[in-house]
């Protein structure tokens, strides 16, 4: 994809603040590099992309953003390899889903070329931010807004495409425990769960902080119907293994359709692991559990890639889950990162070139 197909406005910063950058002490999502993307949709269409310093942006009291929630990100990595060259994770499924997630908004498609050429541009500017010890990353988070002032209810007509970086340390979460939800749903039918809209986030956080006071740091999320099905935990899409046998609940309207999981999908079934990907009763792991044969739990996600469970709680009981060493969770992120990281070969050509 040539970048002189999109004409790029580039403003550089003054002065980089990297060097006030403390990267063996990062905390994740609160540092930010030396310069954003930025794109205005007004008048029906997309106007000429920005490149400028990392800084405010200034939007009126009324904007549609702040009453109507049209808001929707995606998040994804950049990594560099033992050589130093920069390489992302299948960003045309970000650009794809992104794109979904602004249809269902009744937001603007974004266009692939000022996607593409602009993040690319942007991770050549601020390639000296990309951490390049074990594990870390340079997180990216594009996103976009509802921009034109007025409080009536309808979509907006103006609108903000952006994409800002963040330098990212190894992520670990330590031992987590989870609360199945009874009561909450992440989703429901007909609605947006299949799309990263910012307000399916803000609704997790309550019945989240709930599970946080029982000692719990993240909910495993129902079926929003009668709380029989597992579908999501916490921010990530989920596995379980019962004996050999993976099992996580296939895509729908409630369910995102993560980048991770689908290459986790892959990984297990081209590796010969048994994969059965259909709706999970939580009765099941339930009995799976009191029997011995539920044998790992884990979350999967761009953050943490992958986050193993160690213990369970349903309807007051907490189930504690076995230590296993060469875990499933711990041998797909080995090859997630093996591939990420330029140190495996790439059959599926999900590694993507910074050029």
């Amino acid at each position: 994809m040539s970048l002189a197909l999109t004409p790029l406005k580039i403003t550089k910063a003054n002065n980089s603040r990297r060097e006030e950058v403390d990267f063996d002490n990062l905390v994740f999502g609160k540092v930010f590099t030396d310069h954003m993307f930025v794109c205005d949709y007004e008048n029906g269409s997309w106007q000429t992309p920005q490149i400028v310093p990392y800084g405010p942006i200034s939007l009126e009291p009324s904007a549609k953003v702040f009453h109507y929630g049209q808001a929707v990100f995606e998040g994804m990595k950049a990594y560099k390899d033992p050589e130093g060259k920069t390489w992302l994770f299948r960003p045309d499924q970000n650009y794809q889903r992104i794109n979904k997630s602004l249809e269902r908004l009744a937001m603007p498609a974004f266009p692939e070329s000022y996607f593409f050429d602009g993040l690319n541009t942007l991770l050549k500017m601020d390639d000296a931010w990309i951490p390049t010890a074990e594990g870390s990353s340079l997180y990216i988070r594009p996103f976009a807004i509802a921009t034109e002032s007025g409080v009536s209810a309808s979509p907006s007509t103006k609108y903000k495409f952006m994409i800002i970086l963040s330098p990212a340390q190894s992520y670990y979460s330590g031992e987590v425990r989870v609360q199945i939800a009874e009561k909450y749903s992440r989703a429901a039918s007909g609605g947006t769960g299949y799309a990263k809209a910012a307000g399916n986030y803000a609704g997790q956080f309550f019945p989240t902080k709930l599970a946080n006071e029982a000692g719990f740091q993240q909910v495993i999320w129902t079926d929003a119907s009668n709380h029989e099905y597992l579908e999501e935990a916490g921010t990530m899409n989920v596995f379980f293994r019962i004996n050999d046998t993976l099992l996580t609940a296939p895509v729908s309207d409630r369910i995102l359709d993560g980048v991770t999981r689908k290459s986790i999908l892959t990984l297990a079934k081209d590796n010969h692991f048994k994969v059965e990907e259909r709706p999970v009763l939580v009765s099941e792991i339930v009995d799976a559990a009191q029997k011995g044969d539920l044998k790992e739990i884990f979350g999967a996600g761009t953050a943490a890639i992958v986050s193993p469970v160690c213990a369970f709680s349903h309807q007051g009981k907490t189930f504690e889950l076995p230590k296993i060493h060469d875990s499933f969770a711990e041998r797909f992120k080995t090859m997630l990162n093996d591939i990420q990281y330029n140190r495996a070969e790439d059959p599926y050509n999900w590694r993507y070139a910074v050029k």
